[in-house]
This record gives structure tokens, sequence and C-alpha cells, in this order.
């Protein structure tokens, strides 16, 4: 299990290295990276959404229905934590978001169902995308306050017209598919979302490299700030949801499932929020970079810690 999990996360790091490479040389930057990060949040994440929904046998549906609460559960104490310790964290209004988007959001989509399947086996794939369906929503709606917001989040205006973009019109029809038991899908469909949502991973890895080729060498080697927002996002807060779910009494796959998803290193999706909407990346990119390298430690760890399997 161990060196399965070393070399999926060492592989998506190597891709992390190759955007910061070509970056440094011209081929990415500017514009271009901002127009690749609207087509991975338009086009091909949500590919990967419907696309996750759609292959293989139909895993136990008995559980579709304790995923999704202790999902819910588990971002509702998270939002209410973040904007806690945020305060505590920083006193930079302008960074809260940043910070309290890094405590809230793991890479789910990209780093976490690699990571699902090499613990728990291929067909739990299918139950880290129900997971991911909380998560998706939340990214796109809580998620878009905080990097736009960062401290006034609570007082933002919501827009309504996130619930009706792609990524969320995906999770819908995710989600019934699920909830209707559809198979059989035409290979005509699936196939070409499979191969869209293919791109999504290595094309928001490169865009997180290509992020941090603008910043000097120290920055990447992190803040007080910036180490302690780590520790909480990779050690912290994936124990203390772990323990409160057990103690709740959700099934032992579930939260064990859920627990490697919340361990996850901080979402990729948060650089691609802030080119989008034109906030500043450094913080947000120094967090991703620093989660992303100690999460090849961190995340076997409490697999092992945890007897997670």
């Amino acid at each position: 299990m161990q060196p399965i999990m070393y070399t999926v996360m060492l592989i998506l790091f190597v891709i992390v290295v190759v955007g910061y490479v070509a970056g440094k040389l011209g081929y990415m930057g500017g514009t271009f990276d901002k127009r690749l990060s609207k087509l991975v949040i338009d086009i091909t994440c949500p590919s990967l959404i419907l696309s996750s929904a759609m292959g293989g046998d139909m895993p136990d549906r008995s559980l579709i229905l304790p995923l999704l609460g202790i999902s819910v559960l588990t971002y509702a104490v998270l939002v209410v934590l973040a904007a806690a310790l945020s305060r505590v964290l920083t006193k930079n209004d302008d960074d809260r978001g940043v910070v309290s988007f890094a405590l809230i959001f793991g890479n789910v989509g990209f780093m976490g169902y690699p990571v699902v399947a090499s613990i728990f086996g291929q067909q739990a794939v299918f139950y880290a995308a129900v997971l991911n369906m909380v998560n998706t929503f939340a990214v796109f709606t809580v998620g878009t306050m905080m990097v736009t917001g960062g401290q006034r989040v609570g007082r933002e205006k919501f827009n309504r017209k996130v619930l009706y973009g792609t990524p969320m019109l995906s999770a819908y029809a995710a989600i019934l598919i699920v909830a209707l038991g559809i198979r059989d899908i035409p290979a005509v469909v699936s196939q070409p979302l499979t191969m869209l949502g293919n791109i999504t991973v290595p094309a928001a890895l490169l865009i997180i490299g290509s992020s941090m080729s603008h910043l000097p060498l120290r920055a990447l080697m992190g803040t007080p700030v910036i180490h302690l927002t780590s520790l909480l996002r990779l050690v912290v807060l994936p124990l203390a949801v772990y323990f409160l779910c057990m103690a709740l009494g959700f099934d032992s796959l579930v939260v064990g499932i859920n627990t490697v998803v919340i361990a996850m290193p901080v979402a990729t999706y948060g650089t691609i929020l802030c080119l989008r909407y034109g906030r500043d990346t450094t913080l947000m990119s120094e967090i991703t970079f620093i989660t992303t390298l100690l999460s090849m430690l961190t995340i076997p760890l409490l697999a092992m810690l945890l007897h997670l399997s």
C-alpha cells in the first residue's frame, strides 16, 4: 500500500515541477494560465465529475446516503473551524479568505481518487466521487466567496450564478445518475467525457507549477503562517474529523474514505479561482506547494496510524 501511494503522489508532484519549468521557460504564464484555468473549471472538470459516475459496476448504494451525510457534516465543521482558525493564523484581512480556503478544501478530484484507490481498492473511487460532490458544491459556492471576499466572506452577496455553472450542473447530473441507478450509458457519451476529464489532473497541476514559477525561491520554503496552516490541513483537521465521525457512529469504511479525502493537500482549485477572479496567487500557490510536498509523508502515516485499509 505505502509504495503505491508514494509512487502516485510522486508522479503528481513531478507534473507540478514540469509546470514550474514550463513557467520559467515562458511556455506558460499570464493569459495562457488564465485561459487554461477557465477551460479546466468550465469544461474538463465537469467532464471528470460526470465520468466518475458512469464507469464500472454500481457500488453498494446503502453507503451513498451515509457518504453524503458525513460529507455535509464534515464541511460544515470545517467551515466553522476555518473561520475561527484563520483569525488566529493571520491578521491580514486579504489573507484570511485564502487561509480559510486552504483549511477546508483538499485536492479530492486530482489526488484523492488515486490515493483512495491505492488504500481501499478501485471500487472506492466511486465513494470518493460521492464525497467529492459535496466538496465541488462547497468549492464553487463557499470557496469562491472566500477567494473573492477574503475577510468579508460572510458579508459578500452570494452569486447565484455559481449554482448554474457547469461544475455544479455536472454534479447535479452525477447525483441523478447514481440515485436512479442509470447504467449502460452509451460509449459515445461516456468515452468523450472520460477523455476530457483526464485532461483535468495534468492541466491543474501544470497551472500550480506555473504559478509557483513566478515566486522567488525563498518564498517556496514557506512562512510560519503557511507551516501552521499546513499542519492543520494535513494532520490536525483530518484527525479531528476522524474521531468526531467515529464517535457519531458512522460506518468505519465511510469514515476511513472521508478521512483520506480530508487529508489531501490544498485543492488546486484555490490557485485556479485566484487566477479567474484576479486575486494574487502567491499565498495560495505557496500553501498548495508546501502541502503537496508534505502530504507524501503525512497521508501514508495517517493511513498507518488509523489502520485505514
